[in-house]
């Protein structure tokens, strides 16, 4: 492996915008059909079995999780997001769905729902929310969107050569401009990067559907009108915070509209049942203690997308003094440094977050990055490792592994792990090189 330099290689060829190229995505094969929807009663065109929904769901939902830097660590507030939600499971359409619930740490303003019913949502939404009704209506609008098969609608309605993973939209980067560039630069996706965009039809019918499950399951219907008020509210005076949730779930006055007249009219009976904003309230007195950290995330996560590095850091180390360990903020400081070029200060952080939360991958990810550029090889391979074991649907630490057993000159270990990397993706300039390394070993022709 004369004149070869891994570190070199990191910094010339994952240039800030190249590592997407990492996360080849294979589409899910689908087959044509019928079948009855479930909310209407009607027959519809549908090419997705529901076992395939439920395995397109366990193929990517951790990925975008991990993307949103893992289910949040308070252990006790993803037991009270998922009791609301399984307490409004009876009432839906597909009760039978194996359906979860959970919030992730992630700091932007969003809710998402996976085909099988694997539901999340930020703590940047839930820092917003006024009351435990407004929760209900937001985890039974993306209820909605699983009972009425809103994704695989759009699967059955696309054409197989335009679906990427498996059929969801590639939204990567909206949050922001420019982050998801930052999130590839160092081997990961981009925000929303899974998540399936639908149409407004879609979300009416989800709102309205969001609506019956929450009232059946004891809220107040005025949890939606309180939701849709938060969201219009931002529309108006923070528009690039929610821009995501907007990108994949589509507002309109007319929508918003459409919602309350609802309330008003057919449920208007229903209004005098409990919002439960105590129990909200002291179920996230941890989560809204530190909502300050939270914004300075958010606005470091702004600045970082328009790669305004100074202005990231200087959240980021504002979000750091309030919340030490806080897992988004370390991570989010270390790719700052990185993106810097700092590799050793990016290292400290991300061995920092490794220590706050062992069990997500961002964090031993970055800390292999580092470490090969740092030409500390043994230990940037233990993290890739690592970080494979943790999120295996992900390619990027099999080609990273493979860099960086090439760099030690470990020639069969570098070629099992490109050999592994080229069965998941096969284009692309790390592709290339991966096959141009085992042509030149002669493993293949």
């Amino acid at each position: 492996m004369e004149g070869y330099d891994a570190s070199r290689e990191v910094r010339n060829s994952p240039s800030r915008r190249q590592f997407m190229r990492l996360t080849g995505l294979a589409a899910v094969g689908i087959s044509a059909g019928c079948a009855t929807n479930p909310v209407t009663g009607s027959t519809q065109f549908m090419t997705v079995s529901e076992d395939e929904e439920i395995q397109i769901d366990r193929q990517y939902s951790a990925m975008q999780f991990s993307d949103d830097y893992g289910p949040a660590q308070d252990a006790a507030l993803n037991a009270y997001v998922s009791g609301v939600g399984r307490a409004m499971v009876p009432g839906t359409h597909r009760a039978h769905m194996p359906y979860s619930f959970r919030a992730v740490n992630a700091t932007y303003i969003n809710a998402y729902a996976f085909p099988g019913g694997s539901i999340a949502c930020t703590r940047g939404i839930l820092t917003r929310l006024n009351n435990e009704a407004e929760l209900a209506a937001l985890l039974g609008h993306e209820l909605g969107h699983v009972n009425a098969r809103h994704t695989a609608e759009q699967l059955s309605k696309s054409q197989l050569s335009n679906v990427l993973v498996g059929g969801l939209s590639v939204i990567a980067g909206v949050a922001s401009p420019g982050l998801g560039q930052v999130a590839s630069a160092l081997g990961g996706v981009g925000a929303g990067a899974f998540l399936a965009k639908y149409s407004r039809d879609n979300e009416r019918q989800a709102d309205a559907l969001g609506t019956e499950y929450l009232v059946k399951a004891g809220y107040s219907p005025d949890g939606m009108i309180g939701l849709m008020e938060m969201l219009n509210s931002l529309n108006k005076s923070k528009p690039s915070s929610i821009e995501l949730m907007f990108a994949t779930h589509p507002m309109s006055d007319e929508r918003y509209r459409t919602a309350v007249d609802s309330v008003r009219t057919r449920y208007a009976a229903s209004r005098g049942l409990p919002l439960h904003r105590e129990r909200y309230m002291d179920n996230t007195a941890r989560l809204r203690a530190i909502t300050g950290a939270i914004r300075e995330m958010e606005r470091g996560e702004a600045a970082l997308g328009a790669e305004k590095y100074s202005q990231a850091e200087e959240h980021y180390r504002a979000a750091l003094r309030q919340a030490p360990d806080d897992y988004v903020a370390l991570v989010s400081m270390a790719k700052c440094q990185l993106m810097q070029e700092k590799y050793s200060e990016g290292a400290r952080y991300a061995r920092q977050a490794k220590a706050v939360y062992p069990q997500e991958v961002q964090g031993h990810h970055l800390s292999g990055f580092a470490g090969l550029t740092l030409k500390e090889y043994e230990a940037a391979y233990q993290d890739f490792q690592i970080a494979h074991r943790l999120l295996p649907g992900n390619p990027s630490p099999l080609f990273l592994m493979g860099l960086t057993q090439e760099a030690m000159d470990r020639r069969p270990e570098a070629a099992r792990a490109y050999a592994q990397y080229l069965e998941r993706v096969h284009e692309g300039k790390f592709a290339q090189h991966a096959a141009q390394r085992l042509r030149d070993w002669g493993y293949a022709r």
